[in-house]
């Protein structure tokens, strides 16, 4: 009984974690997203929006392609 108690409380307290850091990413991607990215067309606008309205994956997908590519062209 009190293991499957103890066992529950570890699964929310790991659930939170992954939520905290998973938000702090996005909100970090987000800010990257808004400062650096070039305002040339309409790329930023786009970015912006994919980032906001599919948060985790559009934040993953901007930080795994859109980033490196932005940081090889622009430098930053």
């Amino acid at each position: 009984m009190f293991a499957e108690g103890y066992l529950w409380f570890l699964l929310a307290r790991f659930g939170q974690g992954a939520l905290l850091i998973a938000s702090i990413f996005w909100i970090w991607v987000l800010v990257d997203c808004l400062v650096k990215e070039p305002s040339e067309g309409n790329d930023k606008i786009a970015w912006v929006l994919f980032v906001l309205l599919v948060p985790i994956i559009g934040a993953s997908v901007y930080y795994f392609v859109r980033r490196p590519e932005r940081i090889k062209v622009a430098g930053r």
